[in-house]
């Protein structure tokens, strides 16, 4: 497939927080240095409203990322016309510095899922999502980001592995890529429940070595929990020290990306992810050298 390709800007090292509910005022009375917020779309797709006021003071201040949760970029229905239409309207009114959305479906002919699901990793499967991708930067008229995905069950058939999966749709649509590297250890970690590895860590390393640098425009650090028989991406804890090691050779191999510290569940205080924030940005120096916190 082809199609028109967006210009991307370069990407440039600086750290920033998900700004959720409980942090509102909270930020907005300290004004914290940070790179930029990101927020999830989708909680501000009311017209109006005290949410849409709240986050256009937000940007005010700093830089806006728009995290989406609902494009079902993977789905073969399609992109439902109103979300895309509600994301647009969002994306002029706020200018955001980047839009990204995940390498997922959630959505079928009838009904919309509660929760991200994986793709097969198929060409088929790749040829959806350009299509679904290339639609969505033809309407909001800029590149958008992809994330690659915690995926709790696999598809049979794979033809590709998921950071090949992953470069051809931006190599293919022009996108660009958001690397969350605490899912990439979530997953290793639940197949080495599985059996399938004895070195997750290895694994991780692998994975990103195989990504393309020229697409990656964000990177996410999380928490994640271990429940037993698997391990849950929950945006609830800070970040482990494994994480943290694997951000350090992501930094190797990637270079200076906007890096962003989720938290989702368990909100602890604004200072907690301040913290966390001050960590990723000491880590950055130490492995780039001096770097400039800009969006």
């Amino acid at each position: 497939m082809s199609g028109t390709v967006f210009p991307a800007p370069m990407p440039t090292l600086c750290v920033g927080i998900g700004w959720r509910h409980p942090h509102y005022a909270a930020l907005l009375e300290q004004q914290p240095e940070l790179g930029f917020i990101e927020v999830h779309s989708e909680n501000f797709f009311a017209h109006g409203g005290a949410a849409l006021a709240v986050l256009r003071e937000g940007r005010d201040h700093y830089p806006v990322s728009l995290h989406g949760v609902g494009l079902s970029l993977g789905s073969a229905a399609g992109i439902d016309p109103w979300h895309l239409e509600r994301l647009a309207q969002l994306v002029e009114a706020i200018e955001p510095v980047r839009v990204s959305d995940h390498a997922s479906f959630a959505r079928g002919a009838d009904a919309h899922a509660a929760d991200l699901l994986p793709v097969p990793l198929t060409r088929a499967a790749l040829d959806t999502m350009c299509a679904n991708v290339q639609r969505v930067q033809e309407r909001l008229g800029r590149t958008i980001a992809v994330e690659n995905l915690s995926a709790y069950v696999q598809w049979a058939g794979a033809e590709m592995r998921e950071p090949e999966f992953l470069n051809e749709l931006a190599r293919r649509t022009g996108c660009q890529l958001l690397v969350d590297v605490n899912n990439i250890f979530v997953n290793a970690l639940n197949a080495q429940l599985r059996g399938e590895t004895q070195d997750p860590v290895g694994q991780c390393h692998h994975w990103l070595d195989a990504i393309s640098p020229d697409h990656v425009a964000e990177m996410h650090l999380a928490g994640h929990v271990h429940c037993g028989d698997v391990v849950i991406d929950d945006h609830g804890s800070r970040v482990v020290d494994a994480v943290w090691g694997l951000y350090q050779h992501a930094l190797q191999r990637l270079g200076a990306v906007p890096t962003l510290i989720e938290w989702d569940t368990d909100v602890p205080e604004l200072g907690v992810l301040l913290d966390e924030a001050a960590r990723a940005q000491t880590v950055a120096q130490e492995v780039l050298g001096q770097v400039e916190c800009a969006a």
